[in-house]
C-alpha cells in the first residue's frame, strides 16, 4: 500500500467557485490572453462543471457559488478575491482596471457570509490566493506583477504569520499559482525560470523537497494545481509529473482545463479556499 503524505495547511472543506456564464477573453492582461484566441464558451462550461464534478464527488469537498455578472470576465478565477483566514477575509487590490471592479463584488460577498473584511491600502497591489499560498505554517507569497511586496507585511501583521517573499521574474508566470504548488507541508511543484536566483535559493532553504517542472509540463500550467490531503487535480497531459506524484502517494485526477489557459489560469485559479 502507497503511504499517504502528510495533509497540507490550512486544512479546509470549502471552495468560492463562479460558474462561467461570462467567461470570455475581452481584453489581454496577460501573455497568455489574446482577443484573437477566444474561449469557446460551451467547452468552457463543461470543463468547469467537470471540475465541479470532482471536487465535489471526489474529494467531498463543498463548494460555494459567487453568482457571475456581465462584464467581469475574469470574476471565475476566484482565486484572486482575496486570502481567507478562518472567517477573515483580507480583500484583494486588482493591479489592472480591467479586474478592478471585481473587488467590491468580492466584498458584498464575504460580508453577506459572515466573514470579517480586512481592506489593505488601495494603492498596493495584491491578488489573493494567486500571490499567496500556505505550505504547513508558512505563507509563500509573489510579487511584483500583480502584488506588491509592501502587500506582504501587511497581510503577516493581520495573519500572524511568518510570509516568505518570492519574487517572479517570468511575465508567463505573473501570479505564484502559476508557478508553485505546495503538495505537502516539505514537498512542493514549481517552475525554476519563473523565480528569481535570490528567490530559488530560498525556496532550497524553506523546502525539503522541490519538484520542478519542465517547460513544456509548466506551459500547461501543471503547477496551477488543487491540492487537498492526498488528491490533487492538474491539467492533463504533464505525464512525468503524474507518474512522480502517483509513485509519492498521491491519486491524481488529470483535467483538461485548456479553455482557461487562454485567460492564463487554470484548475487552482478557479478556485479560492475558504
Amino acid at each position: 500500500m502507497k503511504k499517504k503524505p502528510p495533509l497540507n495547511k490550512p486544512l479546509k472543506n470549502g471552495l468560492l467557485m463562479c460558474p462561467p456564464d461570462y467567461y470570455r477573453i475581452e481584453y489581454e492582461i496577460n501573455p497568455w490572453m489574446s482577443v484573437k484566441n477566444p474561449a469557446i464558451a460551451e467547452k468552457a462550461r463543461m470543463q468547469w462543471e467537470s471540475l465541479v464534478q470532482i471536487l465535489t464527488v471526489k474529494f467531498k469537498l463543498a463548494v460555494e457559488l459567487l453568482k457571475p455578472r456581465a462584464g467581469l470576465p475574469d470574476l471565475v478565477f476566484t482565486a484572486n478575491g482575496g486570502l481567507v483566514a478562518g472567517k477573515r477575509a483580507i480583500l484583494s487590490n486588482f493591479k489592472f482596471p480591467e479586474r478592478q471592479k471585481e473587488r467590491d463584488y468580492f466584498k458584498e460577498w464575504f460580508i453577506e457570509k459572515g466573514y470579517e473584511v480586512v481592506l489593505i491600502p488601495s494603492e498596493i497591489a495584491f491578488e489573493g490566493e494567486g500571490d499567496a499560498l500556505w505550505m504547513g505554517e508558512l505563507l509563500f507569497a509573489g510579487y511584483p506583477f500583480r502584488t506588491d511586496i509592501s502587500a506582504h507585511p501587511l497581510i503577516a501583521d493581520h495573519l500572524q504569520c511568518e510570509v516568505v517573499s518570492l519574487e517572479l521574474v517570468d511575465p508567463k508566470f505573473y501570479h505564484l499559482d502559476t508557478c508553485f504548488c505546495p503538495l505537502t507541508p516539505l514537498t512542493a511543484l514549481f517552475v525554476p525560470e519563473a523565480f528569481s536566483l535570490k528567490s530559488r535559493k530560498i525556496l532550497a532553504s524553506r523546502v525539503k523537497e522541490l519538484i520542478p517542472l519542465t517547460p513544456d509540463e509548466a506551459d500547461l500550467f501543471a503547477s496551477n494545481a488543487i491540492v487537498s490531503g492526498n488528491k490533487i487535480i492538474f491539467q492533463t497531459g504533464p505525464e512525468t509529473t503524474r507518474k512522480k506524484l502517483e509513485k509519492a502517494g498521491f491519486e491524481v485526477f488529470p483535467l483538461d482545463l485548456s479553455e482557461f489557459i487562454k485567460g492564463g489560469g487554470n484548475a487552482k485559479c478557479l478556485v479560492l479556499w475558504l
